[in-house]
């Protein structure tokens, strides 16, 4: 039976945003001294937990406190930049594709990430929205889906997550549920299709194969 609820991811997938995280990604790695990373670089290497990613990147360890102050230069540079950022081109028809429920989950924080949802035209196309409610940001996308479903009272196993990493896709795997992979975002293609996971170039695509799952 095909699956029902459909969760989407908001960074890199319905907002075409990965050179203005990549920009503000190197805004934190000069704070430290740190080299910087190209477009390419970023979508082979980049992961969750952040702070691995950002050892990887610098050669070192990075403990949480150092991360914390890093998370926040990110930021900073990130909502400077936000202005330019749109969604996807097949945002809007990608979002009308889908017959069933949908929802948005987010690591980006709740308290933007909502009035950002009016601001690009969303208001009432979701049945729940959940950004992060800490303070930093940076960890794994698991837990925060388990309690995004129970606030909607929604099974893992009627869900279908259309995310880019490869943490979207474990995210809904822990659950009972399925992903579909959208290459135009924050990971490198060819990661995604080794994953052997359902795989999209367009978010219209991602639906259709949604759609069949």
């Amino acid at each position: 039976m095909a699956r029902k609820h459909l969760v989407w991811d908001w960074n890199g997938t319905l907002l075409d945003d990965l050179h203005l995280v990549v920009s503000s990604t190197n805004h934190a790695f000069a704070a430290t001294g740190g080299r910087s990373v190209d477009t390419d670089e970023h979508r082979r290497r980049f992961r969750r937990p952040v702070a691995e990613f950002y050892a990887e990147i610098l050669e070192r360890a990075v403990d949480a406190e150092e991360f914390g102050r890093l998370d926040r230069i990110f930021h900073e540079a990130y909502r400077l930049g936000l202005t330019t950022a749109s969604l996807a081109a097949d945002a809007q028809a990608a979002l009308t594709a889908w017959p069933g429920t949908q929802s948005l989950l987010s690591m980006w924080f709740h308290d933007e990430l909502v009035p950002a949802i009016d601001t690009y035209g969303l208001a009432g196309v979701f049945a729940r929205v959940d950004g992060l409610r800490t303070e930093v940001g940076g960890d794994l996308k698991a837990g925060h889906l388990a309690r995004h479903l129970s606030e909607l009272g929604v099974a893992g196993t009627d869900v279908v997550l259309i995310g880019d990493s490869l943490d979207d896709a474990s995210a809904a795997q822990s659950v009972g549920g399925v992903a579909v992979l959208y290459t135009g975002g924050f990971t490198d293609p060819a990661r995604l299709r080794a994953s052997g996971l359902p795989v999209a170039d367009t978010l219209v695509e991602a639906v259709d194969i949604a759609r069949g799952l």
